[in-house]
């Protein structure tokens, strides 16, 4: 670029060595020497390699580490650059130009000393290019930074932007010659070949920069096949990947804390379905009802998968909601097994919101003179680590398809979807969309050299059969033999909903009775108002217990969810066979619920809902039929609005209750939920489900998961997936500063910052007047909130009476 005129003259460069130049502007005592990073990421690319190995479509191309790890030793080649250089040192002024740009000239000046082909040279150039910035924007507008295409066009000077900057002496290259084969040298030595010795009439590092740039956003300007747009994201993500832990200095974990004899070391002898996922090789749906031990049939499934995998398979549990996912973290980190010198195992887990902000974080240039900023950006870059270190994690599915949207953000995550187990825990609990989606991301994650297993207590035909033709590699399913859970219910299916007077008149008696109970709606306010109604008469029944009357729904800050989930569990775990006494004490709640939480209560009463929601409801009543009663009853209400469920859905499963009992059925056996859910999905809204399912899966894999664009910006994607996924996290201003300090302050944990979060879902950010905090990366509410109700309505609560 031209100099300014009204900036003084630059000074004369002192003359650096190779040992002078820097990567990094920190540790502010001795800043990260560029060799020295360029071989640490060389050497992180060696880790991932043996994570993941060749596997999938990566192994159609026997070159593909090798390539990344030359992409590795050359990515900030660039960085020689004198005014890169100065920007780093105190008070040093923005250069405004791209060092992946001038390392582009080292691509062209060892790619044929290294062997290259044409296409493999423009591989790693493509990778050099584009590890901070897309290549091309996605419209003319683009959602993001600027890309390199818009930046580097027929306008630029090359010359001033790369070649000489001007000082009092005249004009001097912006790379010394001495220092240039100092580093052409050390680059071609790592590579184990020589560099060509220099021709009579070669052109500067200026112009084979815009050389090659040319020839990558040529190549990348149009569609390509498929699969090359697959392979060359999939690299992408393993270079960023690789940068990121060479910029932390941070290792990918080698153990694992599933043992691969896993099944031998459960306390008792295992069920035969258990037995069976054990054995199972390769894709695996597994049916058995609540409290039989679908957790532990998945974990032998995975543990006799590491057997049979090569390299380092990672293990990714999926829950439907993200109020189950400390649950889920809790109880693995209480069974599962931890390193040597390590108390509990390190079972990964960052919530959405709070994890792109640190992906995003990450991905800055720690490239311009030391800031308190820069040491944010740093502690942002070891915290997105925490996404990829770990062997075991649990995740919501919104995580895991936020990789579709590859880019060098999201790349990484994609790449980390390769040669991994994921387990899909209660897979019926999806909508149609969402359940597609997920059969499309199946369908990907069997490319990338994965295994699939579903878990669940109630899966109809019709979701069983989209989930095996989603698959190309055969898929095993096992059942749990009948009689597995003995017949646990009485069922009762009510007319009055459960705000009804005389509702709230039977829940108060059984609480006077000594019973435990556990009511279950579909809204948040529904849950708050009727916790409202019946809290006191609980706690006046039990004048003692702290613990008397609890309340659990989604729209509590994440820390304070986590208290109450450690309290209920405390208050109402499963029963014991020698356990004959009622335990009293109330619970009012939404589906969070339903899943990952262990509980036992006498009695239930619930909301009518979706036949899968119905069924999980009752798994945590008399969960393993263990009540000195015998069967109890499970109460059933209908429900004078659908919400937040879809009308069919609700109807359906009210048809199908409603025939059973008129078929003189009086429990709810697991004969009884197959009964269920055959009569709900043979409905014209079962049929209307099965289309929406298969439109959603092949929608989603044309719209995001073909990656024939594979290098341009993708920031619209990211906005368009999370508005489908209804879902975002939100922040209470009063949290603001505390949430600050916490994600990016000098005592960064993003694990406590995650704990102020409060899921919402999309459509509700107008109702909360939510603003969007493009520093902390969240939207930001104003709110009634309290560590008991949570997050309460803008308008005056629902009342009962």
């Amino acid at each position: 670029m031209a100099p300014d005129p009204l900036t003084p003259p630059l000074t004369p460069p002192r003359r650096r060595a190779l040992t002078d130049l820097r990567a990094k502007s920190r540790p502010r005592h001795d800043p990260e020497r560029l060799t020295t990073h360029l071989r640490t990421v060389h050497a992180a690319v060696a880790q991932l390699e043996a994570r993941i190995g060749a596997t999938g479509v990566m192994a159609t191309e026997p070159l593909f580490w090798t390539l990344v790890r030359i992409a590795a030793l050359l990515h900030d080649a660039g960085k020689i650059a004198e005014l890169f250089q100065r920007q780093l040192e105190p008070g040093g002024t923005p250069w405004g130009e791209r060092h992946e740009v001038l390392s582009l000239a080292y691509v062209d000046l060892l790619a044929p000393t290294a062997g290259l082909s044409g296409e493999e040279r423009l591989l790693v150039a493509t990778l050099v290019a584009s590890h901070h910035r897309p290549l091309h924007s996605a419209s003319s507008v683009g959602g993001g930074k600027p890309a390199l295409s818009r930046q580097y066009n027929e306008q630029t000077r090359w010359d001033e932007a790369f070649g000489h900057l001007h000082g009092p002496d005249g004009r001097r290259p912006q790379v010394p010659r001495g220092l240039h084969q100092e580093l052409l040298a050390w680059l071609a030595g790592f590579l184990g070949t020589e560099p060509a010795p220099p021709g009579p009439k070669e052109p500067g590092l200026a112009e084979r920069a815009r050389l090659l740039l040319h020839d990558v956003l040529a190549a990348w300007r149009l569609p390509v096949k498929a699969h090359r747009g697959l392979l060359a994201v999939l690299a992408q993500g393993a270079l960023t990947l690789a940068d990121h832990a060479g910029s932390a200095h941070v290792d990918l974990q080698t153990h694992m804390p599933l043992p691969t004899d896993y099944l031998a070391r459960l306390p008792y002898p295992p069920h035969r379905h258990q037995h069976d996922a054990g054995a199972t090789v390769g894709h695996l749906v597994l049916v058995a009802p609540t409290g039989s031990g679908k957790t532990e049939a998945g974990l032998a499934w995975a543990a006799r998968q590491l057997e049979t995998m090569s390299g380092l398979p990672r293990l990714v549990w999926t829950l439907p909601y993200r109020a189950s996912l400390n649950a889920a973290r809790r109880r693995f980190q209480k069974t599962l097994h931890p390193a040597a010198g390590e108390r509990e195992p390190d079972i990964g887990l960052l919530h959405g919101a709070l994890a792109r902000t640190l992906l995003t974080e990450a991905l800055e240039d720690d490239c311009c003179s030391p800031t308190q900023d820069d040491a944010r950006k740093a502690r942002a870059r070891a915290n997105a680590m925490r996404l990829f270190t770990q062997r075991v994690r649990v995740a919501t599915p919104h995580q895991l398809l936020a990789a579709a949207i590859a880019g060098p953000t999201h790349s990484s995550a994609l790449l980390e979807q390769a040669n991994s187990l994921f387990v899909l825990d209660e897979l019926h609990a999806y909508d149609p969309e969402t359940f597609g989606r997920l059969c499309a991301s199946m369908r990907l994650w069997e490319q990338l050299g994965s295994r699939i297993a579903v878990l669940s207590a109630t899966l109809a035909p019709p979701l069983l059969a989209i989930v095996d033709e989603s698959l190309q590699q055969p898929v095993t399913c096992h059942r749990a033999a009948p009689g597995t859970a003995p017949v646990r219910h009485r069922l009762v299916v009510d007319e009055r909903p459960l705000k009804d007077a005389e509702s709230i008149g039977r829940l108060e008696g059984g609480l006077e009775e000594g019973h435990s109970v556990l009511v279950v709606v579909n809204t948040v306010a529904t849950a708050q108002a009727l916790f409202t109604a019946l809290a006191d008469h609980a706690r006046q029944h039990r004048p003692d217990d702290q613990d008397a009357a609890l309340l659990l729904h989604s729209r509590f800050r994440n820390k304070d969810r986590d208290a109450i989930e450690d309290r209920l569990l405390r208050r109402h775990p499963e029963r014991r066979p020698d356990e004959l006494r009622c335990r009293g004490g109330l619970v009012v709640a939404t589906q969070a619920v339903e899943v990952s939480l262990q509980l036992d209560f006498d009695r239930g009463a619930v909301e009518n809902a979706p036949v899968e929601a119905v069924a999980q409801r009752a798994g945590r009543v008399n969960r393993r039929g263990l009540h000195p009663d015998g069967a109890v009853e499970f109460r059933v209400h209908r429900t004078e609005s659908h919400r937040p469920y879809d009308q069919g859905a609700v109807d359906a499963a009210w048809s199908a209750l409603t025939t059973l009992v008129a078929e003189g059925v009086t429990t709810l056996s697991e004969e009884d939920i197959d009964r269920l859910l055959a009569l709900a999905y043979d409905t014209d809204w079962g049929r209307r489900w099965e289309d929406r399912a298969r439109q959603a899966r092949d929608g989603f894999t044309a719209e995001f998961l073909t990656f024939t664009d594979p290098f341009h910006d993708r920031t619209e994607h990211a906005r368009s997936l999370g508005e489908r996924f209804d879902t975002v996290e939100v922040l209470l201003e009063e949290d603001a500063e505390e949430y600050r300090q916490l994600a990016v302050g000098k005592d960064a944990d993003p694990l406590l910052a995650a704990g102020l979060l409060i899921p919402l879902r999309f459509g509700q950010l107008k109702t909360y007047n939510a603003r969007f905090d493009r520093a902390l990366g969240v939207h930001r509410i104003n709110g009634r909130y309290d560590s008991v109700l949570g997050l309460r309505p803008p308008a005056e609560p629902e009342t009962i009476l």
